[in-house]
């Protein structure tokens, strides 16, 4: 989605030289469309286009804002789509200072949460539409409004239903498959099935797919291979088995990471003892390192083993849709050194002004929330250069994607990276079953981070890299 807003303003432009090694004026601004229309046009320039985003404007039914669509069963907006969802999913109770009937408008919708919520169930919001698994999209497009009695409001605004569910669910034995959002615990993680799309973890021809994506044999320890993913504690894991790597796995791997620029970052971020960092200079530092790992993330496309496999529109394509996701995965696994060091130093020497905290979003405070779990998650796996890769072109080979002209053979392509990582990772990490599921899983949450970051207003992300950094770093300091 093209968004129209213009970098903050306000004091960065020049006086960046008495703290950066480089003055924030220097930097072109950012690329419209959320892309280097220029680099892309080096690979096909017949093939970008800027989508029209002049629908017709509709009201949200809960404050007044812009909708963005139908959202739970009702036409509202991004804000009060995520609080509801947010609200639910992570059990939340309110409480009112006044007397529960607040004004709702886009301004005021975010100083009383409990009449936000309320006014959400009021108009018909349909909880029962909001996926279990937390992740993007809706468990059934069909599922409309409804409305409900005022008792069955009252229970679920005091936390009664929610006391009643986690009752339920413990007698019955069964487990709560929590979302990141809901911070339940890193052991409540969804099911590798319930977070990818079924052509991922169609396992049950793995057999056949390894021998027709690798042209190899499979070993016979192989066939254990899909109960990792229908792992329960009725089927126990065989004992981990010691064997090699095959040659043609390795070798792929290797051209992959080949690919790779995993030198550090060459944007200067290093400012002076002492020295306050504006917004304006934040987020032109933020624009300088997204520039430099587009521009990485393009040559790597070039180095690809798989490059002449397929059409340059195609790699236009994939790379429009898959760029922040590829910055993203970069930024918290072989880069995470430098952005949760370097970075985070400066950001540290930003202070926010009140008007800025105030009018932070709520598509802001889910991606902080989201960003800090996925650190932890790849922190813990110590996701080595090999994993990283394999899984960056897997993220990249999304056949799902508009406007393929392949997209058969890149399912091909992406089902032979897939059983290659699967083959790597349970060579390399044997009493580790359980972790290519959970390198897998974290696929899915990226994408959705990447398409909420989308929303977040472009003045909003200095606070927002300085919230995440600043907790991630302060976090594991105390490990």
């Amino acid at each position: 989605m093209e968004r129209d807003e213009r970098p903050p303003s306000g004091g960065g432009g020049g006086g960046g030289s008495a703290g950066f090694l480089e003055p924030s004026s220097a930097l072109p601004p950012p690329p419209r469309n959320g892309f280097c229309q220029e680099e892309l046009a080096e690979l096909d320039p017949g093939a970008i286009s800027v989508p029209d985003d002049r629908a017709e404007q509709r009201t949200c039914l809960i404050c007044g804002d812009r909708a963005t669509g139908l959202h739970y069963g009702i036409i509202s907006c991004e804000g009060c789509k995520g609080f509801f969802k947010r609200s639910i999913c992570n059990k939340r109770v309110y409480r009112c200072s006044r007397d529960k009937n607040c004004v709702m408008s886009r301004k005021q919708r975010n100083r009383c949460q409990y009449c936000r919520l309320l006014k959400c169930l009021q108009m018909g919001m349909n909880r029962k539409a909001i996926r279990e698994d937390g992740m993007p999209g809706g468990r059934n497009k069909s599922i409309g409004p409804v409305q409900i009695s005022e008792e069955e409001i009252e229970r679920i605004m005091s936390g009664q239903e929610f006391e009643e569910e986690a009752n339920h669910w413990s007698n019955h034995g069964d487990s709560d498959h929590s979302s990141p959002g809901n911070r339940a615990s890193e052991s409540n993680q969804p099911s590798p099935g319930s977070t990818l799309s079924s052509r991922s973890v169609e396992l049950n021809g793995f057999m056949a797919f390894r021998e027709q994506y690798m042209g190899m044999s499979v070993p016979s320890h192989y066939q254990y291979i899909p109960h990792l993913f229908s792992y329960s504690g009725h089927s126990p894991l065989l004992p981990p088995q010691a064997r090699s790597l095959d040659p043609q796995s390795y070798s792929l791997i290797h051209q992959l990471v080949s690919a790779e620029d995993l030198e550090p970052l060459g944007t200067p971020m290093l400012i002076e003892d002492g020295y306050a960092v504006t917004q304006a200079e934040l987020f032109a530092l933020l624009c300088r390192l997204a520039d430099e790992l587009l521009f990485r993330q393009i040559a790597w496309i070039k180095k690809l083993p798989f490059f002449c496999e397929l059409s340059i529109k195609d790699y236009t394509c994939l790379l429009s849709s898959t760029w922040q996701e590829l910055i993203l995965l970069s930024s918290l696994t072989v880069y995470s050194k430098q952005i949760f060091g370097e970075l985070a130093d400066v950001t540290a020497k930003y202070s926010p002004s009140d008007e800025e905290l105030h009018r932070f979003s709520d598509e802001g405070m889910e991606v902080i929330e989201r960003l800090i779990y996925l650190y932890h998650k790849f922190h813990q796996l110590k996701v080595s250069n090999e994993e990283y890769a394999c899984m960056k072109a897997i993220n990249f080979l999304n056949q799902d994607i508009r406007g393929l002209t392949s997209a058969s053979q890149l399912e091909q392509l992406n089902k032979r990276y897939w059983y290659i990582c699967q083959d790597f990772t349970e060579y390399k990490y044997t009493h580790q079953p359980n972790r290519f599921p959970d390198l897998m899983m974290c696929l899915p949450e990226i994408r959705y981070i990447a398409g909420k970051m989308v929303n977040v207003p472009l003045e909003q992300l200095p606070l927002l890299f300085k919230v995440v950094l600043h907790s991630c770093k302060t976090s594991v300091g105390k490990e």
